[in-house]
């Protein structure tokens, strides 16, 4: 990983919440707002962003752990708004702290932990052709 990723470095990812972010189970809706997944998967995107400038050509990473709360809904038409935060790197494991908003204010908030690994382990792992 190259230099520079320094704890308190943000970023953010910013959407409008559409119906086919809404909650589903099994393609059936349940709730006509944004689902948690797809808050997550927003949360995941701001991680993944933070990071991309200081990842080596051979290199990439993977998410490892997530840990998120949901406090509020968010309505279709609405604007998503993910934050992440660098907080430190553990060996291969780097940790960001993220949230999301909406135009209420937040609507969840955790850890989002990610691990490096080079572009040949990954393609070992996935079985996809080596880079």
């Amino acid at each position: 990983m190259r230099a520079g990723l320094t704890p308190g470095a943000v970023t953010s990812v910013e959407t409008v919440v559409t119906a086919a972010m809404t909650a589903t189970l099994g393609g059936q809706p349940i709730h006509p707002v944004l689902a948690t997944a797809q808050m997550i998967e927003w949360m995941e995107w701001a991680g993944r962003k933070l990071i991309l400038p200081y990842l080596e050509p051979s290199e990439d990473a993977v998410g490892y752990q997530v840990n998120i709360v949901h406090t509020r809904s968010t309505p279709v038409g609405d604007v998503l708004k993910a934050y992440a935060e660098f907080q430190k790197r553990e060996g291969t494991r780097l940790f960001t702290r993220v949230w999301a908003e909406n135009s209420q204010g937040q609507i969840g908030n955790g850890l989002f932990v990610q691990v490096l690994l080079s572009k040949s382990r990954l393609a070992l792992l996935t079985g996809a052709p080596p880079p």
